[in-house]
């Protein structure tokens, strides 16, 4: 399966597991399965909520700053990779 880096973490909110993201290039939508990429972080996982400004949305493009539910923690510059088939 092919990886495209769509963007990086940009914070980590451990209370609540939530990454913060931004999208520099290509889109993100519900259900696309994504890979955390860093020092020492490495997991994959679906996308199964994203806000943006505290409103849940579905889709998120390039420029875009994003909040996403996540199973593990991340790390500020960590490298955000959407898995395509």
């Amino acid at each position: 399966m092919a990886e495209v880096l769509i963007g990086k973490a940009t914070d980590y909110f451990a209370k609540i597991g939530v990454a913060a993201l931004i999208i520099n290039n290509g889109d993100l939508s519900l259900g696309d399965t994504i890979h955390f990429v860093g020092h020492t972080t490495d997991f994959e996982q679906k996308v199964a909520s994203m806000q943006t400004e505290h409103q849940a949305v579905d889709f998120a493009k390039s420029g875009d700053g994003i909040g996403i539910k996540v199973k593990d923690r991340v790390r500020h510059g960590d490298k955000v990779y959407k898995i395509t088939a």
